[in-house]
């Protein structure tokens, strides 16, 4: 008897159901996980697999094209999760990206894949989408050979999707064009391959076609990266050397590096050396992330991995830096450009006494995102703070949400501006700021007009793609915001690709938001630096009853000068929360004030009660409650929110 339940249970589980009993409950069943894929397994052994069967490649696409999905089925193949987990987005582990639903950190996987009886290791790195992280996509294409580029069926090819392309074609990587969700209702493969083909030169024979959601077609896309990506080129038997990459924070081993080795090897116990610092370090811990950390002996050329060895700062995990053994002299590996920052905005605690606390959060995060610079700073408003470097206002969002959900760091953040330049005369001036053109990255700072001789403004190349249809508010937009036509494409008989030249503190702010808006929610957008170009430029002060908040200025175009500072007069009326005495808003320009809006106090009608008597009661009563206002208004603080300092700039 029960050598025939044995034999009826193995049956049910040939067909992946499992009955059981429990005392007193009738029989149950559930659905057994998917069996792993033969000779796939997540716990295969990948430390002896040899240089010629590694693969490092990266999946790089325009926002929302599905680069998360088409992970998770390529670590479900991997057998590193089961298909039936009902996780999603698996190496988006952020609380952020999670919340937002995109991706804003660049995340490594190690797979193990069995094919003809051999086994090859998928160094995978997923990236970002959005242009405010484009720095996420070029530190991991750095420890790439190929990449795929997946774009939208329905969608088509967007501006991000021509940068990244640009991208991985500038540093000579093999690139795969993937076309995602053809089993969208109205995806049109046919005409997207059209396009690829014309703007890109692929053929239409080497377009994969897949459904990145049901898993159709991913096992082609694993078989064209085997047989198309070239292996790293390694060796093994050189002295080791390490590309850092990027980095993060755990609170008990310090500083987490992740590096792609190309010679030489690795193991527990070594002492490496930082050739950007010259410090030395032992090895404390090496490993491989599937998606997991995974600990090993030892690191080859070839793999990429974490190191840790008691690195504590954000100076000393210098991303971009090659790792090598003490007393083994290496030539460095070629870098990558650091990130410059677009946009600036000034960080302080919300009380003084938090100051170490936010300063240690920031150190953390800043090594997690090397993009973001930083300089101390100083306001006699919100006291010691810092200068932070972002690249873009999304970036600056998620930055201090990072802050907040995973150091419980609160901040007020300043209004946001661009780096200016200014090109000063006299012997004198250019002693005291120690050359003839200076950096202006705070409003504050913001030079007199006497010493200036020309002002020089960021300019960024915008590529925008929309339906034609759209073209005329497209080009009605860009020309509001000062902006100049380059060139116009046509990708197919519906869609435009147009450049246009716009000053970047044109559309750092709200230009996407607004380009969405014209265009139904059907162009994309992308820029690029353009350097630096003359411009008439001109500081805009925000007085509060006539008290300058250094926080709220910002520097304009003169021809912008008038409408900007209404729009921030009555954002921050609309901001500023009511209190017990009026606030006069005023907005200034070249010492002359071009805006003002009037906050009325709370009222209270001290003589409600009165009725009859004497006159001189009321009037008694009536003066010395404005004797009591005017002596408030003297001595009152006003307290702006700290959301003030954003949303004021939006317009």
């Amino acid at each position: 008897m029960l050598t025939k339940n044995v034999l009826n249970l193995q049956i049910l589980r040939s067909a992946r159901v499992l009955f059981y009993f429990s005392p007193g409950i009738r029989w149950r069943w559930r659905r057994l996980p998917a069996q792993r894929q033969s000779g796939r397994s997540a716990s295969s052994d990948v430390s002896g697999v040899p240089p010629e069967d590694i693969r490092n490649f990266s999946i790089i696409a325009h926002v929302d094209h599905g680069k998360s999905t088409l992970a998770d089925r390529l670590l479900e193949g991997a057998g590193a999760m089961a298909r039936d987990s009902g996780r999603h987005q698996v190496l988006d582990s952020l609380q952020v990206e999670r919340e937002r639903g995109i991706t804003v950190k660049a995340q490594a996987a190690s797979l193990a894949y069995v094919r003809d009886g051999r086994t090859y290791l998928l160094n995978l790195m997923d990236t970002p989408g959005h242009v405010d992280f484009a720095n996420e996509v070029s530190r991991s294409l750095a420890a790439c050979q190929g990449v795929v580029l997946l774009v939208d069926a329905n969608e088509g090819v967007q501006a991000q999707t021509v940068a990244n392309f640009h991208l991985a074609a500038g540093k000579q990587l093999v690139v795969i064009p993937v076309l995602n969700k053809v089993d969208l209702k109205h995806a049109d493969p046919d005409r997207v391959s059209e396009q690829l083909t014309k703007l890109f030169g692929f053929r239409k024979s080497d377009i994969i076609k897949i459904s990145a959601k049901f898993g159709t077609g991913v096992d082609d896309v694993i078989r064209t990266i085997i047989e198309r990506v070239p292996p790293p080129p390694a060796d093994r038997s050189a002295p080791f050397r390490a590309l850092l990459f990027d980095s993060w924070y755990d609170r008990y081993r310090g500083t987490v590096s992740l590096v792609y080795v190309t010679d030489g090897s690795v193991k527990m116990g070594d002492r490496i050396v930082s050739l950007h610092s010259g410090k030395n370090y032992e090895v404390r811990g090496l490993g491989l992330l599937r998606p997991h950390e995974e600990p090993t002996d030892q690191l080859l050329a070839g793999q990429v991995g974490y190191v840790t060895c008691n690195m504590r700062s954000t100076k000393e995990a210098h991303i971009g830096d090659t790792l090598h053994l003490k007393d083994c002299a290496v030539t460095p590996l070629p870098g990558f450009r650091p990130a410059r920052p677009m946009v600036y905005a000034g960080v302080y605690p919300t009380d003084q006494s938090q100051h170490l606390s936010l300063r240690a959060a920031i150190d953390k995060l800043v090594l997690n995102d090397s993009a973001v610079s930083v300089a101390n700073e100083s306001s006699p408003a919100l006291g010691q703070g810092w200068r932070l470097g972002f690249l873009g206002l999304l970036h600056l969002e998620v930055f201090t949400q990072r802050l907040d959900q995973e150091f419980d760091a609160q901040a007020i953040v300043t209004a946001p501006s661009v780096p200016y330049k200014a090109t000063i005369f006299g012997a004198k001036n250019i002693k005291k700021y120690g050359g003839s053109e200076i950096v202006i990255s705070n409003p504050a700072h913001f030079p007199d007009l006497s010493i200036v001789s020309e002002f020089l403004e960021p300019m960024v190349l915008g590529t925008i793609i929309t339906p034609d249809k759209y073209l005329g508010s497209v080009t009605t937009l860009c020309m509001e915001k000062r902006g100049e036509k380059k060139s116009s494409t046509y990708i197919d008989n519906e869609r435009v690709m147009v450049q246009f030249i716009l000053p970047l503190n044109e559309v750092v702010v709200d230009f996407h938001d607004i380009l969405k808006s014209v265009s139904s929610g059907y162009a994309s957008f992308d820029y690029e630096d353009y350097g630096y170009v003359p411009s008439k430029l001109v500081k805009l002060t925000i007085l509060l009853n006539g008290v300058v908040v250094d926080e709220l200025a910002t520097i304009v175009h003169i021809s912008r000068a008038y409408n900007t500072a209404r729009q921030m007069c009555l954002k921050l009326k609309d901001t500023i929360p009511r209190q017990m005495i009026q606030i006069s808003i005023q907005a200034v320009v070249q010492g002359k004030i071009v805006a003002r809006e009037t906050l009325q106090p709370y009222r209270k009608d001290v003589t409600a009660k009165l009725y009859g008597g004497d006159v001189t009661r009321r009037m008694k009563l009536l003066k010395q409650q404005a004797e009591g206002k005017k002596k408030m208004k003297k001595v009152a603080n006003i307290e702006l929110p700290h959301k003030t300092f954003i949303e004021v700039l939006k317009r």
